[in-house]
């Protein structure tokens, strides 16, 4: 198992932070993106205009490199050339493994946090048509990511839990972890516990929106999580759900599902679920049906905005092209 909990990877990852820090920029700058020289190589990458003395020149702002990067699990070559570092996919019935890369590898998670916050609120079976405020307390102070969800807005339970799991909307999923019986606390408290009980050693969640890095777990874990999520049809009609239109006052929002496979006639998915920040890269879980057989698939740390998509489309390619007795069981580990 590789952990970024402490350790020889924390090392490297602190290591190799200590050399990357921000470029030092004035709050006046002006930034965009443009192709400059990134390590001897032309690439887009976010630019700032800054003042040096009387001259405006223009500086590349580093990305914020993932978990995975740091640890350097990019580095893991596998044979489908996928661009995840980690990924797993096994037969859901048989729990056979088909692919494995850097499975036990423990990464924050970004959004796929949602999956066990939509798996607390159903099995708790609270009423999905109680009214819920989005307060203060739901605005994002980890990230100052933005929400159409104004402080203030009214929607159901049932609405939130739609929001959080096709659209993945943050303040709908803090919400729902804020007007839990016993609050905040006491929900983290039973995802944990949640966790413990399917036997998912490598996670921990700290809040149920997935914006904070020290939301963590493996790709093995994951899939325990989507297999148990599976069971609840509430779940899969949610996460499922292309899109949804949502009554704020005198307005109509329409909210769609982060994962455009959803809508896909290729795809035959039953339970689905993305993430992203910074920390955790591009993030898919996914149940689905593949030449007859129920798959479960998992892809962490993917570079790229679509990568994790296609990602999933090389997996399905490889399983469609090669008949399940000669598949031989392809298994990556740094």
């Amino acid at each position: 198992m590789v952990s970024l909990m402490g350790g020889p990877v924390e090392a490297a990852v602190r290591k190799k932070a200590d050399v990357r820090k921000p470029v030092a920029v004035s709050t006046k700058a002006k930034t965009g993106t443009k192709k400059v020289a990134v390590g001897g190589k032309r690439r887009v990458a976010k630019v700032a205009a800054v003042h040096r003395g009387r001259s405006l020149i223009q500086v590349a702002v580093p990305a914020k490199l993932s978990y995975g990067q740091l640890a350097g699990l990019h580095g893991t070559h596998d044979p489908l050339d996928l661009k995840s570092s980690v990924a797993l996919v096994i037969d859901q019935d048989t729990r056979e493994v088909l692919f494995s890369k850097n499975d036990r590898a423990v990464l924050p998670i970004a959004s796929l946090t949602k999956l066990m916050t939509g798996l607390i609120v159903t099995e708790a079976k609270l009423p999905l048509n109680e009214m819920i405020v989005i307060t203060q307390d739901d605005v994002d102070t980890e990230k100052g990511s933005s929400s159409r969800l104004r402080v203030g807005t009214e929607l159901s339970r049932g609405e939130l839990l739609h929001l959080a799991l096709m659209s993945s909307e943050n303040r709908a999923a803090h919400a729902l972890g804020r007007t839990y019986p016993g609050g905040l606390a006491t929900f983290v408290g039973l995802m944990n516990a949640r966790a413990h009980s399917l036997g998912m050693k490598d996670t921990r969640y700290v809040e149920p929106t997935g914006l904070s890095s020290s939301n963590q777990s493996s790709a093995k874990d994951l899939a325990t999580l989507v297999a148990a999520a599976y069971t609840d049809p509430k779940l899969r009609e949610l996460s499922t759900s292309p899109g949804h239109e949502v009554e704020v006052g005198n307005r109509t929002l329409q909210f769609n599902n982060t994962n455009r496979l959803v809508k896909s006639p290729s795809w035959e998915i039953g339970l689905q679920k993305t993430g992203y920040i910074s920390e955790a890269g591009q993030c898919l879980v996914m149940q689905t049906k593949i030449a007859g057989r129920k798959l479960i698939m998992v892809f962490l740390d993917s570079a790229g905005k679509f990568s994790r998509l296609g990602d999933a489309e090389r997996v399905r390619r490889w399983i469609e092209s090669s008949p399940a007795t000669s598949r031989e069981t392809r298994q990556v580990n740094s």
